[in-house]
C-alpha cells in the first residue's frame, strides 16, 4: 500500500511539474528565438538604409564593406536583392536555404518577414529575417539574413536542461518526502495489521500502539484497543464461567451421586434396580461431561507459553497408561517410535491430552480383538503423531462434524463420551500452531494425525548436548517444560 501511495504522489508531482515546465521550456525558446529575430531586424534595417545607392546603379559603396564585416563578425549571411529578386550585394557565406523564397515575398510586397516564431533544439533551418527597401514609398528590393540556429539551440537545449535538472530534484525530494508522509500515515495499518495476525495466533493481549499516524487513523487503533479489550474481556468471561460452572457442579453432582448410592439397598425389585443402576451411569456421565468442559476451558486458556517436549516418550507413556484398559476390553494397543528422541514445541501437556482422547477413543470404538497402533515420526518440520484402529471410522460427512463441540455420530449415541474429546485436540493443536487430520483407515477404521513443530535447531542442539545428561534429563534442566509421563 506503501507503494501505491508513493507512486500516487509522484505521479501527481510529475503532473504538476509538466503543467509548470512545459510553458516554460515554450517560453524561454520563445524568448530566445525573439531576441535573435529582434536583432536581426535591426540589422537588416540599418542595411536597407545603406543599399539605396546599389539599387539605383550607383554601386555598392560602403554596403559591400558592411555586409563581409558582419559576416565575418557574426557568421550570418546577408544578401540585397532587387525587386527582380537578382542579388546585388552578398556576403561571403550567404546561401538562399529554406524559407529564404518566403521571406524575399513578404519582404518585396512592403512588409517585414521574420522566422520561425521559436527555435527548438531539434530544429536544423536557419532564422531568417527579411527587410523592404523603400525610397518614397517604392519598394525597390529587399535585405535578407540568414541567422544559423546552433547557438540559439546550444542556448535553449542549456535552458531545458537546467528546467529538466530542477524537475529531477524536485522528484527526487517528493519521493523521500512521499515514502516519509506515507510511512507516517500507515504506519498505525501496518501496525493494526500485524496486531490483527498476533491476536488471531492467541496473543490476546497484543495492541497498537496509540499516538501514531494522522487523528483520523489514531482514532482507528483506539477503537480498534477498545474492541480488543472487549472481546478479550468476554472471551475471558466466557471461560471462567464455563470452568467455575464444570468445577462448581461437582460438588452438588457428588453429593447427589451418593444419595443415589444410598438409595439402592432400599430398593427390592429388579426394576428399581435396574433404574437405580441407569441413574448411577447418568451421574458417571455428567462427572465426565463436566470433566471435559473443564479441561476444554483450560485449554482455550493456554497463550503463548511453549514447551519443548519428547513427543516419542510421551507417546510411549501414554500408551502405557492405557495398556490395562485396552487389555480389558481385548484390544491390542502398539507403540512405533523411532529410536532417536522426537522433539515438538507445543502449548503444555498438548501431546499427552491429545493422545489421551485420541487413544481413549481408538480403543473405545475398536471393540474386542481390535488392534490400535500409536506412531511417532518427524515430518514436514516437526513431529507426527498418528493413531490407527481398526473400528468402524467415519463417514466423510462425519469427519466434517468431528471436532464440533457435543458432537456424536448417530450410531453412537448409547457409547459413554461426552462429545468434547476431539473438540479439546482440536483446540490444543491449534494453540501449538499444529495441524489436526483424519481420515478413514484400509480396509476399515480410523486413522488420525497431530502434527506439532520442531523446536528451533540450535534450541534442540543445545538441549540435546548438554553434557552430563541424556535427552530427557537436558530438556527438564533446560528450564523447559515436558509432557505428563
Amino acid at each position: 500500500m506503501r507503494r501505491r501511495l508513493v507512486i500516487s504522489y509522484l505521479l501527481l508531482m510529475v503532473l504538476v511539474l509538466m503543467a509548470l515546465e512545459t510553458p516554460l521550456a515554450a517560453t524561454l525558446a520563445t524568448r530566445e528565438t525573439d531576441r535573435i529575430r529582434a536583432d536581426r531586424l535591426a540589422d537588416a534595417t540599418r542595411f536597407a538604409s545603406l543599399a539605396n545607392p546599389a539599387l539605383r546603379g550607383g554601386g555598392s559603396g560602403p554596403l559591400d564593406g558592411e555586409l563581409a564585416a558582419y559576416d565575418d563578425l557574426y557568421g550570418v549571411g546577408a544578401a540585397v536583392v532587387d525587386r527582380d529578386r537578382r542579388t546585388v550585394v552578398a556576403s561571403v557565406s550567404w546561401e538562399p536555404g529554406p524559407g529564404t523564397a518566403t521571406a524575399l515575398d513578404t519582404a518585396l510586397s512592403g512588409q517585414q518577414f521574420s522566422g520561425p516564431e521559436s527555435v527548438w533544439p531539434w530544429m536544423d533551418g536557419p532564422v531568417v529575417v527579411a527587410v523592404p527597401i523603400n525610397d518614397g514609398g517604392e519598394v525597390l528590393g529587399a535585405v535578407v539574413t540568414a541567422t544559423p540556429v546552433g547557438k540559439v539551440r546550444r542556448t535553449v537545449a542549456a535552458w531545458w536542461l537546467l528546467l529538466a535538472t530542477i524537475g529531477l530534484l524536485a522528484v527526487l525530494a517528493c519521493v523521500s518526502t512521499a515514502f516519509g508522509l506515507a510511512g507516517w500515515v500507515l504506519r498505525p495499518v501496518t501496525e493494526l495489521d500485524a496486531v490483527t495476525h498476533e491476536i488471531a495466533e492467541g496473543d490476546r493481549t497484543a495492541r497498537v500502539r496509540p499516538r501514531l499516524g494522522p487523528p483520523e487513523l489514531r482514532r482507528l487503533a483506539a477503537s480498534f484497543n477498545n474492541m480488543a479489550d472487549v472481546v478479550s474481556d468476554v472471551m475471558d468471561r466466557q471461560r471462567a464461567f464455563v470452568a467455575h460452572a464444570s468445577h462448581q457442579l461437582r460438588n452438588p453432582l457428588t453429593a447427589l451421586r451418593l444419595r443415589v448410592e444410598e438409595l439402592g439397598p432400599c430398593l427390592a425389585d429388579a426394576d428399581g434396580r435396574a433404574e437405580h443402576r441407569l441413574a448411577l451411569e447418568e451421574t458417571d456421565r455428567l462427572a465426565t461431561l463436566l470433566d471435559a468442559l473443564l479441561t476444554l476451558a483450560r485449554a482455550e486458556r493456554a497463550e503463548n507459553q511453549r514447551v519443548t517436549v519428547d513427543a516419542a516418550e510421551v507417546a510411549a507413556s501414554r500408551v502405557a497408561a492405557w495398556q490395562p484398559l485396552a487389555r480389558h476390553r481385548s484390544v491390542t494397543l502398539a507403540l512405533d517410535t523411532p529410536d532417536a528422541p522426537a522433539y515438538a514445541r507445543t502449548v503444555p501437556t498438548a501431546i499427552d491430552q491429545a493422545l489421551d482422547a485420541l487413544i481413549d477413543n481408538a480403543v473405545k470404538f475398536s471393540g474386542a480383538g481390535g488392534e490400535v497402533t500409536v506412531t511417532v515420526r518427524a515430518a514436514d518440520g516437526g513431529t507426527i503423531l498418528q493413531v490407527r484402529d481398526t473400528g468402524p471410522g467415519m463417514t466423510a460427512s462425519q469427519l466434517d462434524q468431528a471436532t464440533e463441540r457435543f458432537w456424536r455420530a448417530p450410531d453412537v449415541q448409547n457409547v459413554d463420551g461426552a462429545g468434547l474429546g476431539l473438540t479439546i485436540v482440536a483446540v490444543l493443536v491449534d494453540a501449538s500452531d499444529g495441524r489436526l487430520t483424519m481420515r478413514q483407515g484400509e480396509p476399515r477404521g480410523l486413522v488420525a494425525e497431530v502434527w506439532f513443530p520442531a523446536p528451533e535447531h540450535l534450541a534442540v542442539e543445545s538441549a540435546a548436548t548438554e553434557p552430563g545428561s541424556g535427552p530427557r534429563r537436558a530438556l527438564q534442566d533446560g528450564g523447559v517444560g515436558a509432557g505428563r509421563g
